[in-house]
């Protein structure tokens, strides 16, 4: 019955994301509705290139550019036309004189012309897309009695590349990737501000993406728009959280909370092991689910206090739960030397592939640790492994570098399942590089 019903939220949602205005001016083509805008420069694409984005690819690579028409030339964050070969719109985005990412595609021709009303202007096409988020996350059934840390917006994935917004309460945390996102602040922080139950917005540039998109990170003043907030509290799942808005990424985790829930539903009466615990949402679910024993570990200091606090905050008794400050190869390393065993482990490693170039010694870190994971589960116990590294997630080798760490370990493994982010991490699968989490559940003989 519930999942009738989940069904129904969605179709729902998705009917209405789908109906579209009509715009009271009829235009036939791009081109006609780029007549009312002038000095709009045109990216022309080369041969054999223009498939590939009218098949959906939101970005435009630098070498995927023939020329440039427009006197002057465009500058970072304007509205620019791009075109095929013979100089006809495909259609409209946000263009960058530095980045690799020559231009971010807002809309398609077809779009354009089905609701001119959006076409050709961010702001405008701000609010549509933050508009459609919401409706989708509310279909999800987000937020909810006992879950308010979730995302809004996740990048190409909602059709706003380069902008993140995650919601913790009544505060919406924007992580800024794109020059653009920089250029519209005000009209992204007008939109998140719109809604109802956002009080608070909390702007956090990616400062060294942004170098790459050509920004003078210098000249970004006034970061956080609530700065007085340190922390905030959370619910997910049942289990309370405090959250630190100076701490990683935009402070929370939200893409694991699905993996997070699993957790709570097969720990009770197991030796939980959580290593790279961060703020403990693992050991917490751990705990929560009935697990016997709870031990968190990781080399950072203030993510454990936050992992103490977060415990507090359940009322979990300490005598069960225990986080430790700890190098978690070299506590590995102890518990094999001591045979020390779990019946489960989970590994969430911070990302160890940045870039492609460095998958290869990623893979050999990512081996060595989870050899060290297998070896410390008791037979037929429990790993869940994570990697966070895209390079690795969208490489496929995943799971080629588990069976090499259970061949290191001697052990045998199976897959009980793969998944990745949760579902309001949505991903465009004509931008697969938006495809970045990847976890296993394993069985270790």
């Amino acid at each position: 019955m519930l999942q009738i019903q989940f069904s129904a939220r969605i179709v729902k949602s998705f009917s209405s994301l789908s109906a579209l205005p009509s715009s009271t001016v009829a235009f036939s083509t791009l081109q006609e509705l780029a007549a009312n805008h002038k000095g709009l420069a045109k990216v022309i694409l080369k041969k054999g290139k223009t498939q590939l984005f009218k098949d959906g690819s939101p970005m435009v690579y630098s070498g995927a550019v023939d020329r440039i028409i427009g006197r002057p030339p465009p500058i970072t964050g304007d509205v620019v036309l791009v075109a095929d070969g013979s100089e006809k719109p495909i259609g409209w985005g946000l263009y960058n004189s530095t980045s690799m990412f020559c231009v971010r595609l807002m809309q398609l021709e077809d779009e354009a012309i089905r609701d001119a009303s959006c076409a050709l202007d961010v702001e405008k096409l701000l609010e549509r897309r933050l508009d459609d988020a919401l409706k989708l996350r509310r279909s999800l059934g987000l937020p909810s009695a006992d879950t308010n840390a979730y995302r809004l917006v996740n990048s190409e994935g909602d059709r706003l590349s380069g902008l993140i917004v995650d919601v913790f309460g009544d505060i919406a945390v924007v992580a800024s990737s794109a020059a653009w996102v920089e250029k519209y602040r005000p009209a992204v922080e007008s939109s998140i501000g719109r809604i109802n139950a956002i009080s608070h917005i909390n702007w956090r540039p990616s400062i060294d993406i942004l170098k790459e998109e050509g920004l003078n990170v210098s000249n970004l003043k006034n970061f956080k728009a609530c700065s007085h907030l340190e922390k905030v509290k959370v619910i997910e799942n049942g289990i309370f959280y405090s959250v630190s808005l100076e701490g990683q990424k935009t402070g929370f985790y939200a893409d694991q909370r699905e993996n997070r829930c699993l957790i709570h539903s097969i720990s009770k009466g197991l030796r939980v092991l959580d290593v790279c615990c961060y703020s403990g949402g693992f050991a917490l679910n751990a705990a929560a689910g009935g697990a016997d024993d709870v031990i968190g570990i990781d080399s950072s200091l203030p993510a454990l206090e936050l992992a103490k606090e977060n415990a507090q905050l359940n009322n979990f008794d300490p005598g069960r739960v225990s986080f430790l400050k700890e190098d978690a190869v070299e506590f590995m390393k102890k518990a094999v030397s001591q045979n020390e065993m779990w019946d489960l482990v989970i590994l969430d490693p911070p990302k160890l592939a940045p870039r492609r170039k460095v998958l290869q010694s990623a893979s050999g870190m990512y081996r060595s640790l989870n050899s060290l994971a297998m070896q410390i589960i008791k037979r037929g116990g429990l790993l869940m492994t994570c990697s966070c590294s895209g390079a690795m997630t969208q490489s496929g080798l995943f799971l080629r570098t588990l069976q090499g760490a259970a061949t290191m370990a001697g052990r045998k493994i199976t897959v009980l399942r793969h998944a990745g982010a949760a579902c309001d991490h949505p991903i465009d699968p004509s931008y697969p590089e938006g495809a970045y989490l990847t976890n296993y559940l394993l069985r270790v003989l």
